[in-house]
């Protein structure tokens, strides 16, 4: 889901909404007669716990959203990131695939290509990240999501090399790292520790530990290869 806007969504509702104003009206056009007013506050209930951590709750909340708006793509996307967030991979695959062909955005496609490495069918998830990466307006680090998911499906099928060239494709500089950044970082190490480069690897969770001592075990693995 989008930003949350903080707007109103018009004079037809008259208060205060979670969800940007694109979606509300979204919601407005699509769902079924006379039940606007119920998908939105459905739909905002979900946003609400997944922002909080409550998959389970955010999940039948969206799930309800979609019997009243089954055609609105921004339902689709938020029911589908709750079903991801309880490892119901197949379910949130079908989700956020739903998406994707009613929304043409590709923002979503680095959980799509996690949904199909987890169900086995990881060899589509080169495809994705190679589209997010050409796509327009998404995020750096959505982009970074899905080119890590499709390393680390090359990297299961022991495509080494073909997972390093992937990874590079998200440009880093050693004295700039933001988030996405070091998980760019720890995915190369893993990589580089797997294909039998134990001292390439230590610098990549070295980098990771002058940004960040507690980020992830890149401490433990960098004395572990010392």
């Amino acid at each position: 889901m989008r930003p949350r806007s903080g707007q109103r969504s018009g004079p037809k509702t008259r208060r205060q909404t979670v969800l940007p104003n694109d979606v509300v009206v979204e919601l407005r056009h699509m769902s079924k007669p006379g039940r606007a007013e119920d998908a939105t506050r459905r739909l905002e209930r979900a946003v609400q716990l997944l922002e909080r951590g409550d998959a389970p709750g955010a999940a039948a909340e969206a799930a309800d959203a979609k019997r009243l708006a089954p055609r609105a793509p921004a339902v689709r996307e938020v029911l589908g990131l709750a079903l991801y967030g309880l490892e119901r991979y197949q379910e949130a695959l079908s989700e956020m695939q739903a998406y994707r062909r009613m929304s043409g955005r590709a923002d979503q496609n680095h959980i799509i290509a996690d949904c199909l490495r987890s169900v086995g069918r990881g060899d589509r998830a080169v495809p994705l990240a190679e589209e997010a990466l050409a796509a327009r307006g998404i995020p750096v680090a959505a982009k970074a999501e899905a080119v890590i998911v499709a390393a680390s499906a090359l990297a299961d099928q022991g495509k080494f090399d073909q997972a390093l060239g992937m990874l590079r494709r998200i440009r880093t500089r050693d004295d700039v790292a933001s988030p996405e950044v070091l998980r760019v970082w720890y995915v190369t190490g893993d990589i580089l520790e797997r294909s039998g480069h134990p001292q390439e690897a230590q610098r990549e969770f070295r980098k990771i530990v002058r940004h960040d001592p507690s980020a992830f075990d890149a401490a433990e693995r960098a004395a572990q290869l010392a």
